[in-house]
């Protein structure tokens, strides 16, 4: 699909398209409104500028960030940085707010910038192969994988946790130390993403310990932001419904949550024990120091660049590593007697 297409297609001239695409003032709004849909619905990603049409392929690698105030993504471009530095590459970083599409942000970028590759720090967990074609450039899915996607193994590489896995590990743990009424805390349960891989992995280690899966001690928070922990929390609290631990999903809804205990005038371990998922540095100085499956974001950081150079470089692909988290003890986990 070219800028032709489009004036084709919207019965005007090329210079039209490209007044409404660069939000020139002198076009209808009805010209306007009819030239968006038909980029919207073409898939169509303008070039830059028509300079970019003869500039060279450049040394850069692009960065995509989704979710702005994820701060184990802040431990992790660091890395990023020094490793792309390191191999004598340019990193060019695009931050998006959760709720925007990574894969169209990531072509565009590509474009602007003549990118060499790309790599996608957080991303949704059901690519189809159609979108993923928009992207010209190798690429490596950081901090996550395709598990609700279409996308043929072979076609894409990530480098990530197994989240079923560690959410189940992280719960194994809160029933070894003889707890049987654990609540939960998640974005959304049936999110085809990170929240539905933590969720089932919560689910499988309820049932093969023998424990009923209760909804009353299941709380989709709608969010991953630490006012939804401490959202989630106070809702559960003034259900009345008896608990003794939590497994909570990250490491910042955790916080929060620990918080809303306290308020609602519950000590942390004794009358609840919370677990979570992450490693944030800054969970080691909360009172108590919070337990937590700890993703080795290093190791994750500097195999995602690794991965796409080789992509880049020698032509490889579908590779997909699965780092083991690790338990980091704190003191939010009281052993029951």
């Amino acid at each position: 699909m070219t800028i032709k297409d489009i004036a084709r297609q919207c019965g005007v001239g090329v210079s039209t398209v490209s007044r409404v695409l660069n939000n020139r003032p002198d076009v209808s709004e009805e010209v306007r409104q009819k030239v968006l849909a038909a980029v919207e619905a073409n898939g169509y990603i303008p070039n830059n500028s028509a300079r970019d049409l003869v500039k060279s392929r450049s040394d850069a690698i692009g960065v995509v960030v989704r979710g702005t105030g994820n701060l184990f993504f802040s431990a992790m471009i660091k890395t990023i940085s020094r490793e792309i530095d390191r191999r004598g590459y340019t990193m060019v970083l695009r931050y998006l707010s959760s709720s925007e599409d990574e894969v169209k942000a990531g072509a565009i970028l590509e474009r602007e910038k003549k990118l060499r590759g790309l790599l996608f720090l957080g991303g949704r967990f059901n690519y189809m192969p159609e979108e993923m074609s928009l992207i010209g450039v190798p690429y490596v899915c950081c901090s996550y994988t395709n598990s609700f996607g279409t996308l043929k193994e072979k076609d894409f590489s990530s480098v990530s946790i197994d989240d079923f896995k560690t959410a189940y590990d992280a719960v194994t743990l809160l029933i070894n130390a003889g707890h049987k009424r654990i609540a939960s805390f998640f974005d959304l349960c049936d999110d085809h993403s990170i929240s539905e891989l933590r969720y089932e992995g919560y689910c499988a280690a309820l049932k093969d310990h023998g424990l009923p899966l209760e909804e009353a001690l299941v709380v989709q928070t709608g969010g991953f932001e630490m006012e939804d922990g401490y959202r989630g929390m106070k809702e559960l609290l003034q259900r009345g419904t008896s608990f003794t631990a939590a497994f909570v999903e990250s490491d910042m809804m955790a916080i929060a949550a620990m918080k809303a205990l306290r308020d609602g005038g519950k000590r942390v371990p004794e009358d609840c024990s919370v677990i979570a998922i992450d490693g944030l540095a800054l969970t080691e100085y909360t009172s108590p120091t919070l337990t937590t499956m700890v993703q080795p974001c290093d190791e994750i950081a500097e195999e995602s660049v690794r991965i796409l150079l080789d992509m880049m470089e020698n032509g490889t692909g579908g590779v997909h590593l699965r780092p083991q988290a690790h338990l980091r003890n704190g003191e939010s986990v009281r052993v029951l007697p």
